[in-house]
């Protein structure tokens, strides 16, 4: 149903069917991701999350040239890569926004340090949290879809950046040599600041138009469940599994109630 305030567009099952073989492709891969760990080492985490992100961006692509069309789903995946290269290119280099950290050699290619890959897995998200904004707060007001955005893609890096550093793909420093240990898990409390300021700096640029709300709401959902699963059971990373899954879980929940509720009115 669509409601003055929030705009939520559910699209007919039939339309969604693509998505969903993307996002089942994607499921697969991630559930691949312990199993081919086991059998290979860690040498396979890195192809391994390339295939993920790549399978969860090109599903939300195929969601978004739906609702936009392809010239302006491709000018927003530009301004997403472009500005969320920058802040990491920059970040990596001067500790702002995110906090003093270096990418290892582990994500490949990479462009002045910084992995090919990061930028579309900003992109992959972005969507998902346009979502959840879209169906809590409505696209009226565009200080409250931007700073919901923002908080929904930042509660995403409860579970990842400790994932990501416990699989050795980047490293927290203290501004020296030394590996930082304090903060949250490892990480500096500054970088969830980074991430909010970056996630509202490219929604207020790309100033997204109304979205399909529901595979959005599932992709976000799914991340939701298979991080806190794979933390718990496969990763041995039970603090941000729980912060995580609690984080997350308030905004899963607060987004599922309110489309919900909207939608049966």
């Amino acid at each position: 149903m669509t409601t003055s305030n929030r705009t939520l567009v559910f699209k007919p099952a039939r339309a969604d069917l693509p998505v969903y073989a993307l996002i089942g492709l994607w499921l697969l891969s991630m559930i691949a991701v312990p199993l081919l760990r086991a059998f290979i080492g860690d040498a396979a985490l890195g192809p391994a999350l390339a295939l993920t992100v790549l399978l969860q961006a090109a599903a939300v692509f195929f969601v978004v040239t739906r609702a936009w069309g392809l010239r302006p789903t491709a000018a927003a995946l530009f301004v997403i890569a472009l500005v969320t290269w920058l802040a990491e290119a920059v970040g990596s280099r001067t500790g702002f926004p995110f906090g003093y950290y270096y990418y290892t050699d582990r994500l490949q290619p990479q462009l002045l340090g910084v992995p090919l890959l990061i930028p579309l897995a900003w992109f992959m998200m972005l969507p998902p949290a346009w979502a959840v904004a879209q169906t809590v707060v409505g696209m009226r007001s565009r200080a409250a879809f931007i700073a919901v955005s923002a908080l929904a893609l930042t509660a995403w890096d409860l579970f990842l950046d400790p994932q990501k550093v416990a699989w050795g793909f980047w490293v927290w420093t203290d501004g020296s040599s030394q590996v930082f240990s304090g903060g949250y898990f490892g990480v500096p409390w500054v970088n969830f600041l980074g991430w909010l300021v970056t996630a509202s700096i490219v929604t207020f640029l790309v100033r997204p138009a109304a979205l399909p709300v529901r595979p959005l709401l599932i992709v976000y959902t799914l991340i939701w469940l298979f991080q806190t699963m794979g933390q718990l059971f496969f990763w041995g990373l039970f603090g941000p599994a729980v912060v995580g899954f609690v984080g997350m879980g308030i905004v899963v929940g607060l987004a599922w109630r309110t489309a919900l509720r909207e939608q049966t009115q």
